[in-house]
């Protein structure tokens, strides 16, 4: 598993889709519907963000929880550019292009929740060495300097 968010070839992509949408809502015919071009932005950064606050939760659960609006969010952006074709705000060629990338990165995302709910790793947050017992008592009886204690483990 990548040390970062940025590693994940998932996150490259949405950062792609971002940048698309971006450029696309830029055209003039395009960015006098403001609602439409905030919507369709908002949920474009909500794919990209989504999988970066999920990696950073520190447990596949979470990441796993967090992966699944991504998906969501790249649905959302794949209606919001029909709406945009339909409303003659883009051609063909630029919704294919937009239609695709929204397509790839729900397939990565579906690939990558796949490999965490079969996987056994539970996350870095669950990667905290534990003590043991005795461990526990002996950390106790030093730090309260306990003497002979009937705690201890014979």
């Amino acid at each position: 598993m990548p040390k970062n968010f940025e590693e994940l070839p998932v996150w490259q992509k949405s950062r792609e889709l971002v940048n698309y949408i971006y450029s696309l809502t830029r055209k003039d015919v395009f960015n006098r519907d403001f609602s439409l071009v905030d919507q369709i932005r908002r949920a474009s950064a909500s794919v990209m963000s989504n999988i970066a606050e999920g990696f950073e939760r520190g447990s596949n659960a979470e990441f796993i929880q967090f992966l699944y609006i991504s998906k969501g969010s790249a649905g959302e952006v794949r209606t919001q550019l029909y709406i945009a074709f339909d409303q003659g705000y883009i051609s063909k060629e630029e919704f294919k292009i937009g239609f695709d990338l929204c397509r790839d990165v729900a397939g990565q995302l579906s690939g990558l929740i796949d490999y965490l709910k079969g996987s056994n790793l539970k996350g870095e947050k669950f990667n905290i060495k534990r003590k043991t017992w005795a461990e526990e008592v002996e950390e106790i009886t030093k730090q309260f300097n306990i003497q002979n204690s009937k705690f201890k483990k014979e």
